[in-house]
């Protein structure tokens, strides 16, 4: 059997697909970008239709990109943008509605009154997940309420639930089948990570019909075949996880004190607990870091909803860059004397402070602010909210106190911007060699399911390091900046 895996990488601005080779070499890839829509203040939504159309070309461009077939493919894993919620008609295939984002706070009022109402605590008991818009339970009650005839639909077992791998797996089979992994599953605010199984008294208190759900598998299993007509020959699905959790698994972080932290348009940190479900005391999310053969790893994870998005608004709100990769050169250029701290609250804060109505601010402006103190603001603002996380890490588990932080996501190509992570850190981070780890996670997943990739032991021995880069700041001068970035945060909450 071949060796070559192929890798569909859904994400929130762009889908990809990447074609490795068995030496997990990217022989072919095709990249296509995505509109976003604002229908309101912090509303963010998507076509489906634009997900599936870009899917469907990448695949094609990637396999053309590597010269060759369907036929030729292994395996193919699925990894995708994690809490965007679909609802379709089994019968038409059709949406209902525009995917709502992760990003979209549209139901902040509704987690006010589950919160006030005493629910969390339930919740979290079950879900290991806090009650926030961020996740998709109250998504799915938003679209059964608005959308007209939704529910009654959704009672009579008409329509189908998804986030972003259900429906690709859905239109990629022919409609064929229904169903999710465990580490998307466990970010609907509807899963009990301990069960492995839908649970019906979260079911009622978001009033979300199970006649919606689909199925809940491992990562490593047999999701069905392409529709032959899609792409020339039918190839195999047998992997399936969320963005972090594959990027986990991509950075071969599978032993418990691991930690990876992926920068693409938010941040997220991912510490593997092993067995070890840790109920976190600072905000953060235990979660399911993969299920593999059956058996759970699970994690404690940080997300920050804006890293890479705070460059985009740089190049396409302000208009300060052309292309991303300007604001590194120009952060080192900023003048040393200023203190100009970002906040970037266009959506929110998430963790370690989950403020739904927060939004953006910037301090410390003086008139010889310029575009360079901006860019560097940006850039430090991703590395602060990393010290935030890392810091309630240690706090919840002794086991992540000796950190080296596997970074990987399209910031991390910026050498400024990794110097000045393990500046704040005051810890080494470490670049792999393969920097599309979310790909490779979900490929390596569907790789080993196919035997024709190594397993996890023989995976982590390959993981090979480009470069790290050690702390180089003085202690006061971190202690200064973090400070400032304190006092910044403190305002914008109170603001």
């Amino acid at each position: 059997m071949s060796g070559y895996v192929l890798a569909i990488d859904q994400g929130t601005t762009s889908s990809r697909a990447i074609v490795f080779d068995d030496g997990f070499r990217v022989v072919g890839m095709g990249q296509e970008e995505f509109p976003q829509h604002f229908p309101r203040s912090g509303w963010v939504e998507h076509d489906p239709e634009d997900i599936w159309s870009s899917v469907v070309a990448t695949v094609r461009s990637a396999l053309a990109d590597a010269s060759l077939s369907a036929a030729d493919i292994a395996a193919l894993g699925i990894t995708n943008q994690r809490e965007t919620t679909l609802i379709w008609d089994r019968d038409t295939g059709r949406p209902i509605h525009n995917a709502i984002v992760w990003q979209d706070r549209r139901t902040a009022e509704i987690c006010q009154r589950l919160v006030a109402d005493g629910c969390e605590p339930a919740v979290t008991a079950k879900t290991g997940l806090i009650v926030d818009p961020y996740f998709s339970g109250t998504k799915i009650g938003w679209l059964l309420d608005n959308v007209d005839g939704a529910r009654a639909k959704a009672e009579a077992g008409r329509l189908a639930f998804g986030t972003v791998d259900t429906f690709l797996l859905w239109r990629l089979t022919g409609g064929r089948v229904h169903a999710t992994d465990a580490t998307n599953a466990a970010r609907t605010l509807l899963f009990d990570i301990e069960a492995n199984d839908w649970d019906d008294d979260l079911l009622s208190m978001l009033r979300v019909p199970r006649a919606l759900l689909p199925s809940v598998e491992d990562c490593d299993a047999e999701f069905g075949t392409t529709d032959a007509a899609l792409f020339g020959a039918a190839i195999p699905i047998r992997g399936m996880a969320g963005d972090q959790h594959a990027a986990t698994l991509g950075q071969a972080c599978f032993a418990p004190g691991m930690v990876k932290s992926t920068y693409g348009t938010g941040c997220f940190a991912v510490l593997n607990t092993g067995t070890d479900r840790i109920t976190s005391q600072n905000r953060l999310l235990t979660t399911v870091a993969y299920r593999l053969a059956g058996k759970t790893a699970f994690a404690l994870e940080g997300s920050i909803f804006v890293a890479g998005a705070a460059v985009q608004w740089l190049r396409d709100g302000l208009r300060l860059v052309d292309r991303a990769e300007q604001s590194g050169p120009m952060a080192a250029r900023a003048d040393d004397t200023q203190d100009v701290y970002m906040v970037p609250a266009f959506t929110g804060l998430g963790a370690p402070w989950w403020d739904a109505e927060a939004r953006g601010a910037i301090y410390g402006l003086t008139r010889k602010t310029g575009p360079d103190e901006l860019a560097r603001a940006a850039l430090e603002a991703v590395c602060f909210q990393t010290a935030d996380l890392l810091t309630a890490m240690r706090r919840d588990w002794p086991g992540a106190s000796d950190t080296i932080l596997r970074v990987d996501g399209g910031m991390v190509a910026s050498d400024w911007t990794m110097q000045r992570l393990a500046d704040i850190l005051d810890a080494p981070v470490d670049r792999p060699v393969v920097l599309e780890t979310t790909a490779l996670g979900a490929a390596w997943v569907a790789g080993q399911k196919a035997g024709v990739w190594p397993d996890m032991a023989g995976f982590s021995r390959r993981w090979q390091l480009e470069r790290r880069f050690a702390p180089q700041m003085d202690a006061v001068t971190r202690g200064r900046k973090l400070t400032g970035w304190a006092d910044a945060v403190r305002r914008t909450l109170t603001a």
